[in-house]
């Protein structure tokens, strides 16, 4: 079992209900952030959840120059702030170099490091310096086994307050693959692990000057990762997937998240009960 993380007044890892971290991709704008952070509220309350809002202000990792990548820091942070303020619920977004981390750790009640951004030591150092609950996504380019370093950057400022995220391994060219051992691997370290379930249905760079996905196949990959015990879940969400400007082939229908939310509590209660 994992020790616990509280982010703000949401507690995640050992025998408490898996987090959910959901959210649009990216901020597109005010009123689809907000209906969508307003959905998921009841969704996730409905579904006895805890719901840590995910939306980007800044992709930094877009796949084209052209590619939509958010309102930036400054703007971003505002209506993160005003989200946070009027629902009443917490908020991650990504940060991906040590220049934001102050900024933003002053607006998020968490922070988040990419999974390209894992194994960069200053940033990791500077995230961990701020006392907040951070977020690591594992790279696609690391074996489950090598988060421990990762964790040892982190923890050596005295900060404890991490989650790791598997978010699929690179598999052949333009794909992922989710090997469902790591999960067990990454929780035996002692901190909450998260299954990033839409980022894992990417195609890098699969549709050319952007990346594909597969969107159908997350149900039952949440299903599985449900079963191994994860603390909590990753996915990212939009009303109408197909017009999205980030990650839209990969992302989950908001209209099928509260079935899917429900699957996941079923588990985790089967699980809890057979303990």
């Amino acid at each position: 079992m994992t020790h616990t993380v509280k982010i703000s007044k949401v507690v995640v890892g050992g025998d408490n209900p898996p987090l959910i971290i959901a959210g649009p991709c990216v901020i597109e704008d005010r009123d689809t952030t907000f209906r969508t952070a307003e959905r998921l509220k009841e969704i996730c309350s409905e579904a006895g959840l805890p719901l840590i809002f995910k939306c980007s202000y800044d992709k930094a990792n877009r796949t084209s120059i052209r590619s939509y990548r958010g309102p930036g820091i400054d703007k971003g942070l505002r209506l993160l702030a005003d989200i946070k303020s009027r629902l009443d619920i917490s908020i991650i977004s990504d940060v991906h170099s040590v220049e934001e981390v102050r900024t933003a750790s002053e607006v998020l009640d968490m922070l988040q490091l990419p999974a390209f951004l894992c194994r960069q030591t200053d940033l990791i150092i500077a995230a961990s310096n701020t006392g907040k609950p951070v977020n690591i996504k594992k790279g696609q380019f690391l074996a489950p086994w090598d988060i421990k370093n990762i964790i040892d950057k982190f923890v050596s400022t005295g900060n404890e307050n991490l989650t790791i995220t598997e978010r699929g391994t690179s598999f052949g060219y333009n794909n992922l693959v989710v090997d469902f051992r790591a999960f067990p691997i990454m929780r035996s370290f002692g901190y909450p692990v998260i299954f990033d379930v839409t980022h894992s249905l990417q195609l890098p760079g699969g549709s050319g000057s952007s990346s594909g996905g597969q969107r159908e196949f997350a149900a039952p990959l949440a299903r599985a990762a449900a079963a191994t015990g994860v603390d909590g879940f990753f996915m990212e969400v939009h009303h109408e997937p197909e017009k999205a400007l980030c990650d839209g082939p990969n992302m989950i229908r908001l209209d099928e998240v509260q079935g899917l939310l429900k699957t996941i509590r079923s588990i985790h209660d089967l699980l809890k009960a057979d303990r």
